[in-house]
């Protein structure tokens, strides 16, 4: 996670000035990791550091600063003694006041300033991070070093395609939306068939050839197939056999499966091609209700992201 520069835009354009509060460090057992953050204004707040006393407190702080104008502060605490959690560990989170003139003075891929106003330049351990992560094409993680906190600008590093904006894919839409590393393509054959309330971070794309968009997309994307016609789910799986894909779930039954295996060998994929695809997807147990659907195609895809990041440790 990073600093989500898009979300705050929003935030300011919806509430004027608002407090962002990011936890900066980390000691111990935490609610939420390094980089998590929530945004608070006057009457109400948005994201979450962790929920609980600690969340209720920060919250509270959060518009006292807002009151009182101090751009920047730091605070630690102790969750077991200072806030009676069950957390063992300790807490610091950094809070300042953003308003909407102060959009254009931030960085694009890395926030770097100073708790006090006065002070020079970063420590040594930040600039030497800096310059790693930019000789090696990587994005910083966040730290707090010495009064100064460093964020990298927040970008969705996964690419998911959902072809079908009928029960389905909205409920999809609305379980997968939130989730901070998707970058969400939702393609339909009209404008018509998408609800008028899209996320914001959702990207819609009609087409009335839907199949022809498949080249377009990132080789390493995931796809969600489950439009209302069975040759459009078809047309889209062999497109996406062609074109590659890190991920691809098909709803449908066994019996449709099947049938797509035959005409997809038909069309010449070899059936270790076929398997690739999934389908069903998600978790059949849960039952059919598009709801129980979501949950399930978005703990598959969780687990898959959870797979990922274990080989990247792995590898590291």
């Amino acid at each position: 996670m990073g600093f989500d520069l898009q979300d705050l835009r929003r935030g300011i354009a919806a509430h004027g000035p608002v407090v962002r509060v990011v936890i900066a460090a980390i000691r111990g057992s935490s609610p939420r990791e390094v980089g998590a953050a929530m945004l608070v204004w006057d009457n109400g707040q948005s994201g979450t550091i962790g929920g609980g006393a600690l969340e209720h407190e920060a919250a509270g702080a959060a518009r006292a600063q807002l009151a009182t104008g101090r751009m920047r502060q730091q605070t630690t605490r102790a969750l077991g003694p200072d806030l009676g959690q069950c957390c063992g560990g300790s807490v610091t989170l950094w809070s300042e006041i953003y308003r909407a003139e102060d959009l254009d003075n931030l960085d694009d891929e890395v926030i770097l300033r100073a708790l006090r106003a006065d002070s020079d330049e970063p420590p040594l351990a930040l600039r030497r991070k800096l310059a790693l992560a930019r000789s090696q094409g990587q994005r910083p993680d966040p730290q707090l070093s010495d009064g100064w906190l460093l964020e990298p600008v927040h970008r969705p590093e996964t690419p998911l395609w959902i072809w079908g904006a009928g029960h389905v894919g909205r409920a999809l839409v609305d379980v997968l939306a939130p989730m901070p590393d998707l970058d969400i393509t939702w393609v339909d054959t009209g404008l018509e068939r998408f609800p008028s309330d899209i996320p914001a971070t959702v990207t819609a794309v009609p087409a009335a050839e839907p199949a022809a968009l498949v080249p377009h997309a990132p080789e390493n994307a995931q796809h969600l197939v489950l439009t209302y016609s069975h040759a459009l789910d078809l047309a889209l799986c062999h497109a996406l056999l062609l074109r590659g894909f890190a991920f691809a779930g098909v709803i449908g039954s066994a019996t449709k499966w099947a049938r797509f295996r035959s005409r997809l060998r038909e069309l010449g994929h070899w059936p270790d091609q076929i398997a690739r695809l999934t389908c069903p997807m998600g978790d059949p147990a849960l039952g059919k209700h598009p709801q129980m659907i979501a949950v399930g195609v978005a703990a598959e895809l969780l687990r898959l992201g959870a797979t990922d990041e274990l080989k990247k440790d792995r590898r590291a």
